[in-house]
């Protein structure tokens, strides 16, 4: 198979599996719109805050294991057909995380408004390589701890995650992809960093402001306020 099509094809697919919004559902059984409370945002810090830490947990497992399985799917499919030693098929699976990032913040089906992608590019980023997820989870927490600021925590994670795409890959550590796959890897993690900062637009303008509202897990499903992570 032509690996261009094969990188559509993960694009595709992996946005299908985006479609998955675990954050409505959850919402829809509890009688709550979601669209129509707090931050208007369908992900996880919004169902935490608006429906509480259970609606929340599961919101957050949901969205990243939509992006795990579209990975992995891709994965199995094309593994045989591009092995190693290139490695070509964690490349691909980068471009299935991505088409799942997609289908979250962009469901076709709700005009293109959805989730801010946050826990997706978790999954993606556990998929592709668990200790890099490590590292971006145990910075997250830090600068969500000393910061109370879920958003810039989100953003600054993800831009982490690029970095450590680019030195893994250096010292060929973790990721296993090397050359011309691994200078496209970068710059995918880097477009996906660019994406989230994109989408946290509105946090990045009351943080400059000094209005967004810090994090508490005391005013989980409590709360119904402007910010919202994913």
């Amino acid at each position: 198979m032509n690996f261009v099509l094969a990188r559509v094809l993960c694009v595709l697919g992996g946005y299908c599996f985006g479609l998955f919004e675990t954050g409505a559902i959850i919402a829809k059984k509890n009688n709550v719109d979601l669209r129509k409370e707090g931050s208007g945002n369908i992900g996880t810090t919004n169902s935490l805050r608006v429906m509480g830490v259970k609606a929340g947990a599961i919101t957050l497992l949901g969205d990243v294991l939509k992006c795990i399985i579209a990975m992995l799917l891709a994965m199995f499919i094309f593994r045989g057909m591009f092995p190693s030693p290139d490695n070509g098929y964690r490349l691909l699976m980068i471009y299935a995380g991505i088409g799942a990032i997609l289908g979250h913040d962009y469901p076709f089906y709700h005009h293109f408004k959805g989730g801010k992608g946050v826990a997706c590019v978790g999954g993606m980023i556990i998929a592709f390589s668990p200790v890099m997820a490590l590292v971006a989870l145990a910075f997250f927490v830090l600068i969500v701890y000393l910061t109370r600021y879920v958003s810039l925590g989100s953003m600054l994670a993800e831009i982490l995650a690029a970095v450590l795409v680019a030195v893994f890959g250096h010292y060929n550590v973790f990721i296993k992809l090397q050359g011309d796959y691994l200078i496209e890897a970068v710059v995918l993690f880097s477009l996906i960093a660019l994406l989230c900062i994109f989408q946290h637009r509105a946090n990045i303008g009351r943080l400059v402001k000094g209005e967004e509202n810090k994090f508490s897990f005391k005013s989980a499903g409590k709360k119904k306020e402007e910010d919202a992570a994913n």
